[in-house]
Protein backbone atom coordinates (compact mmCIF):
# COMPACT_ATOMS: atom_id res chain seq x y z
CA UNK A 1 0.00 0.00 0.00
CA UNK A 2 1.17 3.66 -0.65
CA UNK A 3 -0.24 6.86 -0.18
CA UNK A 4 -2.34 8.25 -3.17
CA UNK A 5 -4.22 11.68 -2.78
CA UNK A 6 -5.60 10.94 0.22
CA UNK A 7 -7.01 7.20 -0.29
CA UNK A 8 -5.14 4.37 -0.11
CA UNK A 9 -3.32 2.97 -3.54
CA UNK A 10 -1.98 -0.03 -4.34
CA UNK A 11 0.04 -0.90 -7.21
CA UNK A 12 1.33 -4.35 -8.96
CA UNK A 13 1.54 -6.10 -12.93
CA UNK A 14 -1.23 -8.28 -14.07
CA UNK A 15 0.08 -11.10 -16.47
CA UNK A 16 -0.25 -10.12 -19.79
CA UNK A 17 0.74 -12.18 -23.14
CA UNK A 18 4.24 -13.72 -21.77
CA UNK A 19 5.02 -10.22 -20.13
CA UNK A 20 3.74 -7.84 -17.56
CA UNK A 21 1.49 -4.82 -17.50
CA UNK A 22 1.60 -2.09 -14.40
CA UNK A 23 -1.35 -1.17 -12.66
CA UNK A 24 -2.83 0.73 -10.25
CA UNK A 25 -6.00 0.53 -7.84
CA UNK A 26 -6.67 4.14 -5.88
CA UNK A 27 -9.14 3.51 -3.42
CA UNK A 28 -12.73 1.27 -2.49
CA UNK A 29 -15.44 1.62 -4.32
CA UNK A 30 -18.35 2.86 -2.12
CA UNK A 31 -21.87 1.21 -1.97
CA UNK A 32 -23.38 2.11 -5.39
CA UNK A 33 -20.62 3.04 -7.37
CA UNK A 34 -18.54 1.05 -9.86
CA UNK A 35 -14.73 1.56 -10.70
CA UNK A 36 -13.45 3.94 -13.08
CA UNK A 37 -10.74 2.07 -15.41
CA UNK A 38 -8.61 4.82 -17.37
CA UNK A 39 -7.30 3.97 -20.67
CA UNK A 40 -4.32 6.55 -21.59
CA UNK A 41 -3.25 7.74 -25.09
CA UNK A 42 -0.39 7.59 -27.63
CA UNK A 43 -0.32 4.79 -28.39
CA UNK A 44 2.79 4.66 -26.17
CA UNK A 45 2.08 6.87 -23.85
CA UNK A 46 1.76 6.30 -20.02
CA UNK A 47 -0.83 6.80 -17.11
CA UNK A 48 1.08 9.51 -15.68
CA UNK A 49 -1.19 12.82 -16.61
CA UNK A 50 -4.27 10.62 -14.92
CA UNK A 51 -3.07 11.35 -11.77
CA UNK A 52 -5.32 14.23 -10.84
CA UNK A 53 -8.39 12.17 -11.77
CA UNK A 54 -7.03 9.92 -8.52
CA UNK A 55 -9.00 12.47 -6.68
CA UNK A 56 -12.35 10.84 -7.34
CA UNK A 57 -11.42 8.00 -5.02
CA UNK A 58 -11.27 10.54 -2.10
CA UNK A 59 -15.33 10.99 -2.89
CA UNK A 60 -15.93 7.36 -2.75
CA UNK A 61 -14.93 6.05 -6.68
CA UNK A 62 -12.05 2.94 -7.42
CA UNK A 63 -10.49 4.46 -9.77
CA UNK A 64 -7.94 1.76 -12.09
CA UNK A 65 -5.26 2.80 -13.96
CA UNK A 66 -2.28 0.99 -15.59
CA UNK A 67 0.32 1.29 -18.38
CA UNK A 68 -0.38 -0.66 -21.69
CA UNK A 69 2.25 -3.35 -22.46
CA UNK A 70 5.64 -1.48 -23.90
CA UNK A 71 5.23 1.88 -22.26
CA UNK A 72 5.45 3.28 -18.63
CA UNK A 73 6.20 1.01 -16.06
CA UNK A 74 4.79 -1.88 -17.87
CA UNK A 75 7.20 -4.28 -19.66
CA UNK A 76 9.34 -2.90 -23.06
CA UNK A 77 9.01 -6.13 -25.29
CA UNK A 78 11.56 -5.59 -28.36
CA UNK A 79 9.34 -6.96 -31.11
CA UNK A 80 6.79 -4.48 -32.95
CA UNK A 81 5.16 -7.20 -34.24
CA UNK A 82 2.90 -6.72 -31.05
CA UNK A 83 1.80 -3.67 -31.70
CA UNK A 84 -1.83 -3.68 -32.87
CA UNK A 85 -5.73 -2.77 -31.89
CA UNK A 86 -6.40 -6.35 -31.03
CA UNK A 87 -3.29 -6.77 -28.51
CA UNK A 88 -4.46 -3.84 -26.97
CA UNK A 89 -8.32 -4.74 -26.09
CA UNK A 90 -7.21 -8.07 -25.03
CA UNK A 91 -4.92 -6.06 -22.56
CA UNK A 92 -8.10 -4.59 -21.19
CA UNK A 93 -10.03 -7.58 -20.46
CA UNK A 94 -6.82 -9.55 -19.13
CA UNK A 95 -6.65 -6.35 -16.57
CA UNK A 96 -10.28 -6.77 -15.72
CA UNK A 97 -10.09 -10.54 -15.25
CA UNK A 98 -7.24 -10.44 -12.95
CA UNK A 99 -8.43 -7.39 -11.30
CA UNK A 100 -11.44 -9.21 -10.45
CA UNK A 101 -13.45 -5.89 -12.05
CA UNK A 102 -16.74 -7.09 -13.11
CA UNK A 103 -18.67 -3.96 -13.61
CA UNK A 104 -16.81 -1.02 -14.72
CA UNK A 105 -16.95 2.66 -15.97
CA UNK A 106 -13.92 2.47 -19.00
CA UNK A 107 -12.63 6.63 -19.48
CA UNK A 108 -10.04 6.49 -22.43
CA UNK A 109 -8.21 9.47 -23.86
CA UNK A 110 -7.16 10.22 -27.06
CA UNK A 111 -5.66 7.05 -28.19
CA UNK A 112 -7.46 5.21 -25.20
CA UNK A 113 -10.30 7.01 -26.41
CA UNK A 114 -10.14 4.60 -29.67
CA UNK A 115 -9.21 1.48 -27.97
CA UNK A 116 -12.26 2.20 -25.86
CA UNK A 117 -14.26 1.78 -28.69
CA UNK A 118 -12.98 -0.90 -30.01
CA UNK A 119 -13.44 -2.39 -26.40
CA UNK A 120 -17.39 -1.44 -26.42
CA UNK A 121 -17.97 -2.75 -30.10
CA UNK A 122 -17.24 -6.31 -28.64
CA UNK A 123 -20.09 -5.91 -26.23
CA UNK A 124 -18.03 -7.57 -23.29
CA UNK A 125 -20.55 -8.22 -20.01
CA UNK A 126 -20.30 -5.68 -17.13
CA UNK A 127 -18.99 -2.33 -19.31
CA UNK A 128 -21.64 0.07 -18.04
CA UNK A 129 -20.50 3.41 -19.50
CA UNK A 130 -18.01 5.24 -21.36
CA UNK A 131 -16.39 8.51 -21.30
CA UNK A 132 -14.61 9.12 -24.80
CA UNK A 133 -12.16 11.92 -24.05
CA UNK A 134 -10.53 14.31 -26.72
CA UNK A 135 -10.68 11.15 -29.41
CA UNK A 136 -11.66 10.40 -32.54
CA UNK A 137 -13.55 7.60 -34.91
CA UNK A 138 -11.65 8.18 -38.31
CA UNK A 139 -8.01 8.64 -38.39
CA UNK A 140 -8.58 10.16 -41.98
CA UNK A 141 -10.84 12.87 -40.50
CA UNK A 142 -8.11 13.34 -37.46
CA UNK A 143 -5.40 13.46 -40.39
CA UNK A 144 -7.40 16.15 -42.37
CA UNK A 145 -8.84 18.26 -38.55
CA UNK A 146 -4.72 18.59 -37.31
CA UNK A 147 -3.79 19.44 -40.91
CA UNK A 148 -5.99 22.40 -40.79
CA UNK A 149 -4.96 23.12 -37.71
CA UNK A 150 -1.68 23.27 -38.71
CA UNK A 151 -1.96 25.48 -41.18
CA UNK A 152 -3.84 27.77 -39.17
CA UNK A 153 -0.13 28.23 -37.08
CA UNK A 154 1.45 29.85 -40.33
CA UNK A 155 4.38 28.56 -42.52
CA UNK A 156 6.95 27.34 -40.99
CA UNK A 157 5.34 26.04 -37.84
CA UNK A 158 5.65 22.39 -36.62
CA UNK A 159 5.33 20.16 -33.77
CA UNK A 160 6.45 22.01 -30.49
CA UNK A 161 4.10 25.06 -31.74
CA UNK A 162 1.46 22.70 -32.42
CA UNK A 163 1.86 20.70 -28.86
CA UNK A 164 1.88 23.79 -27.45
CA UNK A 165 -1.46 25.38 -29.34
CA UNK A 166 -3.51 22.42 -29.06
CA UNK A 167 -2.05 19.45 -26.98
CA UNK A 168 -1.35 21.23 -23.27
CA UNK A 169 -1.51 25.09 -23.26
CA UNK A 170 -0.53 25.72 -19.49
CA UNK A 171 2.91 27.69 -18.87
CA UNK A 172 4.77 26.66 -17.16
CA UNK A 173 3.86 22.84 -18.15
CA UNK A 174 2.56 20.75 -15.34
CA UNK A 175 5.00 18.64 -13.74
CA UNK A 176 2.77 15.32 -14.93
CA UNK A 177 3.73 16.21 -18.44
CA UNK A 178 7.18 15.53 -17.56
CA UNK A 179 7.00 12.24 -16.79
CA UNK A 180 4.91 11.70 -19.62
CA UNK A 181 7.95 12.47 -21.95
CA UNK A 182 10.24 10.40 -20.01
CA UNK A 183 8.04 7.34 -20.05
CA UNK A 184 6.49 6.92 -23.36
CA UNK A 185 7.61 4.82 -26.10
CA UNK A 186 7.90 6.56 -29.43
CA UNK A 187 8.38 3.11 -31.23
CA UNK A 188 4.59 2.11 -30.35
CA UNK A 189 3.56 5.53 -31.47
CA UNK A 190 5.56 5.39 -34.94
CA UNK A 191 4.36 1.99 -35.63
CA UNK A 192 0.57 2.33 -35.00
CA UNK A 193 0.44 6.13 -35.88
CA UNK A 194 3.11 7.59 -37.57
CA UNK A 195 5.74 10.66 -37.16
CA UNK A 196 2.95 12.96 -36.27
CA UNK A 197 -0.23 13.87 -35.03
CA UNK A 198 -1.12 15.59 -38.72
CA UNK A 199 0.59 12.28 -40.31
CA UNK A 200 -0.96 8.58 -40.07
CA UNK A 201 1.51 5.82 -42.13
CA UNK A 202 1.44 3.14 -39.23
CA UNK A 203 -1.03 0.19 -38.40
CA UNK A 204 -4.23 2.77 -37.59
CA UNK A 205 -4.20 4.49 -41.17
CA UNK A 206 -7.47 4.66 -42.07
CA UNK A 207 -8.96 3.12 -39.08
CA UNK A 208 -12.34 3.86 -38.93
CA UNK A 209 -15.30 3.11 -36.51
CA UNK A 210 -17.83 6.11 -37.82
CA UNK A 211 -20.40 3.20 -39.60
CA UNK A 212 -20.07 0.90 -36.49
CA UNK A 213 -20.71 3.97 -33.23
CA UNK A 214 -24.44 3.13 -33.29
CA UNK A 215 -23.54 -0.44 -31.96
CA UNK A 216 -22.17 1.35 -29.04
CA UNK A 217 -25.43 0.97 -26.71
CA UNK A 218 -23.53 1.63 -23.26
CA UNK A 219 -24.60 5.26 -21.92
CA UNK A 220 -21.60 7.78 -23.48
CA UNK A 221 -19.74 11.35 -22.42
CA UNK A 222 -17.93 13.15 -25.30
CA UNK A 223 -15.75 15.46 -23.64
CA UNK A 224 -13.03 17.76 -25.00
CA UNK A 225 -11.11 20.70 -24.95
CA UNK A 226 -12.15 24.30 -26.93
CA UNK A 227 -8.37 24.20 -28.19
CA UNK A 228 -8.14 20.62 -28.64
CA UNK A 229 -7.18 18.71 -31.69
CA UNK A 230 -9.98 16.93 -31.03
CA UNK A 231 -12.10 19.67 -33.12
CA UNK A 232 -16.02 20.26 -32.91
CA UNK A 233 -16.64 18.01 -36.24
CA UNK A 234 -14.80 15.42 -34.65
CA UNK A 235 -16.39 15.19 -31.34
CA UNK A 236 -19.76 15.63 -32.97
CA UNK A 237 -18.85 12.48 -35.23
CA UNK A 238 -19.23 10.68 -32.00
CA UNK A 239 -22.14 12.68 -30.58
CA UNK A 240 -24.11 11.93 -33.20
CA UNK A 241 -22.82 8.45 -34.03
CA UNK A 242 -23.58 6.77 -30.80
CA UNK A 243 -27.21 6.80 -29.64
CA UNK A 244 -27.85 9.03 -26.58
CA UNK A 245 -24.08 10.18 -26.16
CA UNK A 246 -23.50 13.61 -23.95
CA UNK A 247 -21.66 16.26 -24.63
CA UNK A 248 -19.46 18.15 -22.65
CA UNK A 249 -16.76 21.24 -23.69
CA UNK A 250 -14.15 22.10 -21.38
CA UNK A 251 -13.83 25.33 -22.48
CA UNK A 252 -10.06 26.38 -21.12
CA UNK A 253 -8.13 23.32 -22.89
CA UNK A 254 -6.58 21.60 -25.02
CA UNK A 255 -6.03 17.96 -25.88
CA UNK A 256 -5.22 17.44 -21.72
CA UNK A 257 -8.56 18.69 -19.65
CA UNK A 258 -7.71 16.07 -16.86
CA UNK A 259 -4.47 18.41 -16.64
CA UNK A 260 -5.75 21.92 -17.63
CA UNK A 261 -9.15 21.66 -15.97
CA UNK A 262 -8.53 18.95 -13.36
CA UNK A 263 -11.49 20.22 -10.90
CA UNK A 264 -13.68 20.81 -13.63
CA UNK A 265 -12.70 17.60 -15.37
CA UNK A 266 -13.51 15.40 -12.34
CA UNK A 267 -17.00 17.11 -11.68
CA UNK A 268 -18.08 16.38 -15.05
CA UNK A 269 -17.04 13.07 -15.40
CA UNK A 270 -17.92 12.35 -11.90
CA UNK A 271 -21.52 14.08 -12.43
CA UNK A 272 -22.08 12.10 -15.38
CA UNK A 273 -20.89 8.10 -14.00
CA UNK A 274 -23.46 9.38 -11.14
CA UNK A 275 -26.61 10.01 -13.27
CA UNK A 276 -25.43 6.53 -14.71
CA UNK A 277 -25.61 4.60 -11.70
CA UNK A 278 -28.55 6.35 -10.49
CA UNK A 279 -30.61 4.63 -13.33
CA UNK A 280 -28.52 1.09 -12.98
Amino acid sequence: MIDGMGAAAFEGYVPFHGYRTWYRMVGEPSPGTLPLVCLHGGPGSSHYYFTRIEALADEGRQVVLYDQLGCGESDRPDDDSLWTVELFVAEIQAVRDALGLDRIHLLGTSWGGMLAQEYALTQPAGLESLVLSSTLASSDQWVGETQRLLAELGPGAGEDEFMAAHFVRLDPPPPELELWRTKRNTTIYETMWGPNEWTCTGRLAGWDVRDRLGEIRVPTLVVHGAYDMCTPPIAKTLVDGIPGAEYALMEHSAHAPVLEEPERYRAVVGDFLDRVEARL
